[in-house]
């Protein structure tokens, strides 16, 4: 029987290091972040095969998915980008075998972010929550590293179960029962940026350009939905030029016994752009609810919570 002389390496154990300093945050995920050659084809006069060879080489977005509590690092980040006060970072991630030893290292410089993701919060969830994130970085270097390296070492938050997608409260300045939405759709802000080529450089060059704020939409049981679907005729049906048209929110993220609030998204210039009453099935025993879909102008991140930004 023919034995393997090396083990495999796992794909569970890895390390986030950004700026040099260990992310205390729960990484469910990471992949990404490989460079990739753009491949041209030419004519060849007469003949009929093509020559092929490499133009230019472009870098894949790092995926992350972590949880909230004790990404303070990774949230000031994302704060940053929203407010259009960039940042670059430097990081790496260290990949490591079963004993955790590392392996293997992948380090990224000058790195933006481009787009954050909040998973869907529904009231009737039992799952715990992620926020996904994705990086752009300018130039990446990959190095396997010799037998003996160090192990890599989790760091483990004492806040770290804090936040499930199930403890929410969604709230429209004026509406009070909005409190009431029992779920709202997963939505995602994305950063633009632009890729400029030099002549000397191999990987572009990354600049940021515009955000993008989504639209949130969710749904609300038809008993508090008196307001909403007021608002809906008064702005939308009547066509009412009022400023009372658009209004402030926030997302606010509870701690699982719902008593405060561990983290928020505040909402500029929300307007409604769609309320109906879901589909009526005969003798069906479901609540009876309203979905809604509203533009947003601008988000900004709070985190005057029990998680802060510290």
């Amino acid at each position: 029987m023919t034995r393997l002389g090396n083990k495999s390496i796992t794909a569970g154990h890895f390390e986030l290091l950004i700026d040099g300093h260990k992310t205390t945050a729960f990484l469910k995920q990471i992949e990404g972040g490989w460079s990739r050659a753009n491949v041209v084809d030419d004519a060849v006069g007469a003949d009929q095969n093509r020559i092929k060879q490499i133009a230019t080489v472009d870098i894949d977005t790092f995926s992350l998915e972590f949880g909230l509590a004790g990404a303070n690092d990774l949230l000031q980040w994302i704060k940053g980008s929203w407010s259009r006060k960039y940042s670059r970072r430097n990081g790496q991630i260290t990949h490591a075998d079963f004993d955790l030893y590392s392996t293997y290292q992948h380090e990224f410089f000058e790195a933006l972010i481009v787009e954050t993701t909040f998973p869907t919060l529904d009231g009737a969830a039992k799952d715990g929550g992620y926020v996904k994130c994705k990086i752009q970085p300018e130039r990446v270097v990959t190095k396997k590293l010799p037998p003996g390296s160090p192990r890599v070492e989790g760091i483990v938050s004492p806040k770290q179960k804090m936040w499930t997608p199930s403890a929410f409260r969604f709230n429209i300045d004026g509406i009070d029962d909005m409190k009431y939405v029992n779920k709202l759709d997963s939505f995602t802000i994305t950063q633009g940026i632009k890729k400029l080529y030099t002549g000397a450089g191999r990987f572009p060059q990354i600049e940021p350009t515009n955000i993008k704020f989504p639209n949130l939409t969710g749904t609300i049981s038809l008993q508090y939905a008196d307001k909403l679907l007021q608002w809906h005729e008064d702005y939308i049906n009547s066509g009412a030029a009022d400023p009372k048209a658009q209004k402030t929110g926030s997302i606010e993220f509870l701690s699982p016994d719902r008593k405060q609030t561990i983290f928020r998204i505040n909402l500029y210039e929300v307007g409604l752009n769609f309320a109906a009453i879901e589909s009526a099935t005969a003798n069906a025993g479901q609540i009876k609810r309203v979905k809604f879909e509203m533009f947003v102008h601008r988000m900004d991140l709070d985190g005057q919570g029990a998680l802060g930004f510290e």
